[in-house]
């Protein structure tokens, strides 16, 4: 028996495909792109040739993600508060804060010991404080997205980034960097800027321990400056960009076994 969980999110495309006993046996990431539809078969093929499988051999699918309801394989689509939840508490079962920054939005999400979920709270109005707005800044300062976070923890003085809007918050850092700040500090002060922008978010769901899940959790400066405004540590799993996948995938298992 295998199953699939797909989690199809604006940025990236994520499957993670688990056999019978609950072991993964193959994990793909992908690029979503703007051709959602071949991303969506790209993930499957990619699993399946990774475990030499065909896509006929899956016994059950759960989406989850942006583009849940496009998959047009699976078997039932759950939400991304539902699947990260499951998906962390299956890696870290003491975590009660789950903090899920991703391309298009936020999400905080408060867990019991069970890792049921209690509360959450959702940014989905505004790119300030998701992945777009990072994207934003690394075009306008012409630095590698991978390199924003590296350059963020160098800056010793942090710009000051007044704006919450995307459009605002481009023009204060052209002028910053026209006025001869550094990089560095203007990277720093973007990256607090989206910290405070979630402080907001997060409010009272702040209860430790606390883990990060998403894209943006490979960002070092933006978990340092999440861990200095929010005073608490953060804790990231191992590839933090696939827990919303693994807990389509635990789902999909469940749900097999009891039909």
């Amino acid at each position: 028996m295998y199953v699939l969980g797909v989690d199809i999110g604006s940025t990236t495309a994520k499957a993670i495909l688990m056999n019978e006993d609950g072991k993964i046996v193959a994990r793909d990431l992908i690029p979503t792109g703007i051709w959602v539809d071949k991303a969506i078969e790209s993930v499957r093929e990619n699993v399946c040739r990774q475990a030499g499988i065909k896509p006929n051999n899956i016994d059950y699918c759960v989406s989850t993600g942006y583009g849940r309801l496009r998959v047009p394989y699976m078997d039932a689509q759950v939400t991304e508060i539902t699947c990260h939840a499951r998906g962390l508490h299956s890696v870290m079962p003491d975590v009660k804060t789950v903090i899920d920054i991703g391309g298009q939005d936020s999400k905080v999400i408060s867990l019991d010991e069970n890792g049921s979920i209690l509360n959450f709270v959702m940014n989905d109005q505004c790119a300030a404080g998701t992945g777009r707005f990072i994207d934003v800044m690394s075009r306008i300062m012409d630095i590698p997205i991978e390199e924003v976070g590296d350059f963020a923890l160098r800056g010793t003085e942090p710009a000051a980034i007044s704006s919450v809007c995307t459009v605002f918050a481009e023009s204060e850092v052209i002028s910053k960097a026209s006025s001869g700040v550094s990089p560095e500090n203007i990277m720093a002060g973007i990256h607090l800027s989206i910290a405070r922008r979630l402080k907001g978010l997060v409010g009272q769901h702040n209860v430790p321990p606390v883990a990060m899940t998403g894209g943006l959790a490979q960002n070092k400066g933006l978990v340092a400056a999440l861990e200095k405004i929010l005073n608490c540590k953060i804790t990231v799993p191992d590839d933090p960009q696939i827990i919303g996948a693994l807990g389509a995938a635990i789902i999909a298992r469940e749900r097999m076994m009891e039909e």
